[in-house]
């Protein structure tokens, strides 16, 4: 049963790709169209007629360049990074001046490079499947029945149709090349991709300038996390192991001077005072836990985070094993977000059962926390998605969600970092 599904849902996959490579063909026409406009406002500058002219034509160019993009994602999975906005005013200001802000933008040049090079290269190159489907089709549903009627110079590709037999041979090439054509169109999607990659990208300089502003934002959060972290650890000593210890001070004290007089009760104090050590005692290493917990130190991320299954009340179910050990900070955060992902499936998914992932590949550090609770969820609800991209922001990392109405949610983590061997991590 299962292999009759694959070779049907493989069939599928390359109808889709067929047909995205046809949108694809008008999408370049489109495209020429517009670069044509954009080429034409140009010209008109000197005229004035272009200042008009060059903006609306940017517009749709970038609309068109967008499409591209989004698609190249959706198709192919191949991101691509806009550049930034066009500075366009949403309303008219003095004549000239939008032109003019068009003209200094980078990105609108690579959008018109892109618009004069994607008809000759993408439209070219997404336009092979579709011709050999149809020369496929002409050879395997035309040929055979109309063989007769075009007389002896007839010929399809190298085959001369001039009998039944040959005819039979353009069939059989004919359906060669359509199926060439449908296994080849996947191939072309992906290299159209790639190709326009190049310029429909945001400039190098924007790109940097993103980078930089990413890395300044995120170290201010990680500041004002660390502050916050060293605020709570403060708190915790003096409400905690602090207050116990001054409290078995005064009753060491108190002992002391009951020895002579009141044996008895000196013993029952030295009794309290031992009771007060075993809490102080429990109380830091309830806060040591919270800061690094010793099973991550001794066991990795994957015996840890199986400590964390078995202590949850929620069936809990943890698969993958990594190849060796992330760096002890990028492992830690990685702890506490899952730590942090159960507890939203606990306490506002409503989930059952839990399945969490981890793998590595790619310099990439995936962890993904599904549940089967009830979905919704939101990040700027509070539910504790904000606090958890926080921390991951320190380390680069990425958090996507899904969460539709009714279930299921999947968090996935995203931190690159490199991994140490076993033997290096064990040592």
């Amino acid at each position: 049963m299962m292999s009759d599904r694959r070779p049907r849902a493989s069939l599928v996959r390359a109808c889709r790709a067929l047909g995205r490579c046809q949108l694809a063909s008008l999408h370049a026409i489109a495209v020429s169209a517009a670069g044509s406009l954009v080429v034409l406002a140009v010209l008109l500058l000197p005229v004035g007629a272009g200042f008009r002219l060059l903006p609306p034509a940017a517009r749709l160019l970038r609309r068109l360049s967008d499409r591209s993009r989004a698609r190249a994602a959706a198709w192919t999975g191949t991101a691509i990074v806009p550049p930034d906005p066009l500075p366009v005013p949403p309303k008219p200001g003095p004549t000239g001046r939008a032109a003019r802000a068009v003209l200094a933008d980078e990105g609108f040049w690579r959008d018109l490079a892109w618009a004069w090079l994607e008809p000759v290269t993408g439209g070219l190159l997404v336009a092979v499947p579709l011709a050999l489907v149809e020369y496929g089709a002409f050879g395997a549903l035309v040929q055979p029945f109309v063989w007769r009627r075009l007389g002896g110079g007839n010929w399809y590709a190298f085959v001369p149709v001039h009998s039944t037999a040959t005819a039979g041979a353009a069939l059989l090439l004919g359906l060669a090349f359509a199926a060439a054509g449908l296994l080849a169109a996947p191939a072309v999607l992906r290299l159209h991709a790639r190709l326009g990659r190049r310029l429909l990208a945001a400039p190098r300089s924007t790109r940097l300038t993103r980078r930089i502003e990413q890395l300044t934002d995120s170290r201010g959060r990680a500041h004002d996390a660390l502050a916050a972290e060293l605020r709570r650890i403060e708190r915790d000593l003096h409400d905690g192991p602090q207050a116990r210890l001054v409290a078995l001070g005064m009753t060491l004290d108190r002992a002391g001077r009951l020895l002579e007089a009141d044996p008895p009760a000196a013993r029952a104090l030295l009794r309290d005072v031992r009771s007060t050590a075993e809490r102080a005692l429990q109380d830091l290493r309830d806060l040591v836990h919270g800061i690094h917990p010793p099973v991550l130190a001794d066991r990795g991320l994957g015996d840890a985070v199986r400590s964390l299954a078995l202590d949850s009340f929620l069936d809990i179910r943890v698969e993958g094993v990594l190849p060796g050990r992330p760096p002890a900070p990028v492992e830690s955060a990685a702890y506490f977000a899952v730590s942090e992902a159960l507890a939203n499936a606990a306490k506002h998914a409503r989930a059952s059962e839990v399945c969490v992932s981890l793998a590595y590949g790619e310099g990439l550090l995936r962890i993904a926390v599904a549940d089967d609770g009830r979905g919704g969820a939101d990040p700027s609800r509070g539910t504790g998605l904000a606090g958890l991209q926080r921390r991951l922001d320190t380390f680069d990392g990425t958090l996507a969600l899904h969460s539709p109405p009714g279930g299921p949610t999947t968090v996935t983590l995203e931190i690159p970092c490199a991994l140490s061997s076993p033997k290096t991590s064990s040592s």
